[in-house]
Order: C-alpha cells, then structure tokens, then sequence
C-alpha cells in the first residue's frame, strides 16, 4: 500500500491546503503540523506564483502575501526538508509549471525527492502535456497529481486510466453534485483510484453532501481565508479546523 492509499484507507480522507509563506513560513510549518494532528491524510503545499490561475480570489491573494514576505523557491525547500521530520502523512506540491520549468525540471524534482516530497499537482498542465514532467517525476519517485473536472468530458477515460495516487476533481463555478456524481461515475468504469474533490465553500451541508459522492474532500480557501485572519496564531485555529471536519467527515 502506498502512502496516498493509506490516506484513503479509514473513511473519507481530508487533505488541507496550505500556502507556503503566508503569513511566513514558520505559521506555515506549525499549521502543517497542526493539521496532521488533527487528522489531515494529505498535505497540499503550494508553491507561490506571481500570477496564479485557476484559483479564487483568496488563494491569488495568499500567493501574493506570500511573495511580498520575500518567501522563494529555495526557501519552501530549506523549510519542507526541516518540516519533513515532524509529519508523517504524504506531501504534495501545487504550484504552476513556469515555476517547475524555472528551476530546471530535473533539478526541482531532485529536491523534491531530497526533501520528502511525495507528490506534484501542476494546475495549469493539460492532460496532453504531461509527458513534459512525467519522466522526470517517475525518476525521482514523485507521484504526478492528474486533475479532473465536469469539463474533461471525453478525456475523462484517458485521463482516469493514467491517474497515480489520487484523482484531485475540480468543481466548476455553478457546478451541480449532479454533475460530480456523473464524473466519478464515469472514472470509476476506468479506475478504483482515490478520488477527492476540492471544496471551497465551508457550508457544512454542502460539504457532506460533496464528500459523500467521492473518498475525500481538498478544502483550500476556507483554510487559507482562516489563515489570513488569524495570522501568526493560525496555528491551533487550523488544528482545529481539521479536526472538526474529520468528526463530521466520520458520519459518512
């Protein structure tokens, strides 16, 4: 069993969004922290970008505190590899593929590896184009994250019997759970790959009605908003937070 399976093992899983940096990454690591102990299967880290897409208003405007604090590709590796000791669950990279192809494709995922990266998620890669990195990730042993949404429609089968690790579904502005279950009915005819949906409302109902469709929820703006308002002592809020949607998630 691979530690991504495991995350999925007990119940629907929970994986909590995080940037990095923001407010700073020493909050960073001590939410990391606190939503491991409160029962988050899966970290997703993302990597700041000066023009992130594909997100809402909150994230874009974490990514941005995050690069005016001075926080840079080098450092969220300094602070994964010291991070790395304290948790125990899998870590999985977000960010956009000029970052990765910046750095240098082989060089990013050799210090993936070096620091205990377990996975990639590159929003902005179609499906068609992940042979850009899936060599190299396969090399380092770094699980390439594929996404998926309601949009996929006839790539839902190519990219389902590809999939590593877990599927990450994205829901689409105006989305119905109509909608999800047609998608994870149609990727399960091709795969019993974990799949997780991304939330970004915190409306409980909602929430339970989402995660009952799929083996997991990603939450990333309610998390990253409690960040924001919390600041240095988000800490124990997001401990928390986690703990309080594994309780609910456990009525499933």
């Amino acid at each position: 069993m691979n530690k991504f399976q495991k995350a999925f093992e007990n119940g629907k899983a929970f994986i909590a969004f995080l940037t990095c940096g923001d407010p700073d990454l020493t909050t960073t690591e001590a939410s990391v922290i606190a939503a491991a102990e409160g029962g988050a299967g899966i970290i997703e880290l993302n990597i700041p970008f000066s023009d992130p897409t594909a997100v809402d208003a909150p994230i874009q405007e974490a990514n941005i505190r995050a690069l005016q604090a001075g926080v840079t590709t080098d450092k969220i590796f300094a602070f994964v590899k010291a991070l790395r000791p304290k948790v125990d669950v899998p870590l999985v990279f977000s960010t956009y593929a000029n970052v990765v192809f910046s750095y240098g494709t082989e060089r990013f995922l050799a210090a993936c590896k070096e620091i205990g990266i377990d996975g990639l998620i590159v929003p902005d890669l179609p499906f068609e184009e992940h042979d850009e990195f899936l060599p190299a990730c396969k090399a380092y042993g770094i699980t390439l994250i594929s996404m998926i949404s309601a949009t996929s429609k006839a790539r839902i089968q190519a990219i389902a019997s590809a999939a590593e690790g877990f599927l990450y579904i994205m829901t689409c502005p105006g989305g119905t759970n109509a909608q999800l279950r047609e998608v994870v009915s149609t990727i399960r005819k091709y795969t019993d790959i974990p799949c997780a949906v991304c939330i970004s409302a915190e409306d409980t109902p909602y929430v339970l009605d989402t995660a009952a469709i799929c083996d997991g929820i990603i939450e990333d703006t309610p998390i990253v908003e409690l960040i924001k308002r919390k600041g240095a002592k988000a800490a124990s809020y997001v401990g928390a937070y986690v703990r309080g949607r594994k309780a609910m998630l456990k009525l499933l």
